[in-house]
């Protein structure tokens, strides 16, 4: 019988899809600091030529051009994994990772909001007005101001997804955290409950993290070869 799955996701798992992360070293908070501005919601609000270079960057994401991999793959081959993900890419459910197993604790990409109203659109509609010479796509209903539905910096997460999260933490037999620096809460928080609810800890990342003491197994290997083999340990 498998064990009960949880596992934490972040920027590495999708590197192989050609999608960059932002701490490694060649990561995107790295190369340019300053792009770290464009996802901070203060600056967001207050500064049209932020949110302009924002869209900019939303439109050229390579993201939207991505396809799962081999790691993302080999997840959605066990549906009742819980998968809790930093990432906004929605590659884990294009994979085949049923959608009510998939926790998006920074939310997404391919939607977008009106801070104001909270009317509901998709990212496409503002990137098809932004291609047509609009600079600051505004909501259609009240002209307030557009995001997408990611949690940017300065934002709090959804406490539905974090409770939910927190949960399959504390539920799994094995918690599994993959391609994640664990730097940032309350996601890496999920370690803690998942530990002293007395899961396995498995830790898969190039570079050291601050939770790899913590952990029954570290591995640093390629996650595209890392995870299959995991998985299949299980």
């Amino acid at each position: 019988m498998a064990v009960s799955l949880t596992v934490l996701t972040g920027a590495g798992i999708s590197t192989d899809s050609g999608i960059p992360d932002y701490r490694g070293p060649q990561g995107l908070w790295r190369e340019d600091p300053d792009n770290e501005l464009l996802v901070t919601y203060d600056y967001y609000v207050a500064d049209p030529e932020i949110r302009r270079r924002s869209w900019l960057a939303r439109q050229a994401n390579p993201a939207w051009n991505a396809e799962p991999n081999v790691a993302h793959r080999a997840l959605a081959a066990r549906p009742d994994t819980w998968i809790v993900t930093q990432n906004v890419d929605r590659l884990h459910q294009r994979a085949g990772s049923p959608s009510n197993r998939v926790l998006e604790l920074h939310g997404n990409m391919v939607e977008a909001v009106c801070i104001e109203c909270g009317a509901g659109s998709t990212t496409q509609q503002a990137l098809d007005r932004l291609a047509a010479g609009d600079p600051d796509p505004r909501c259609v209903g009240c002209g307030g101001i557009l995001k997408t539905a990611t949690v940017m910096f300065g934002q709090l997460l959804d406490e539905s997804v974090l409770v939910q999260a927190s949960a399959a933490a504390r539920a799994a037999e094995v918690f599994v955290a993959i391609g994640t620096s664990l730097q940032v809460h309350p996601a890496a928080g999920l370690v803690d409950l998942a530990a002293r609810a007395g899961a396995r800890i498995v830790i898969v990342n190039a570079e050291p993290t601050p939770y790899d003491d913590l952990a029954d197994e570290v591995i640093r290997e390629p996650i595209g070869e890392a995870v299959p083999a995991l998985l299949s340990r299980l």
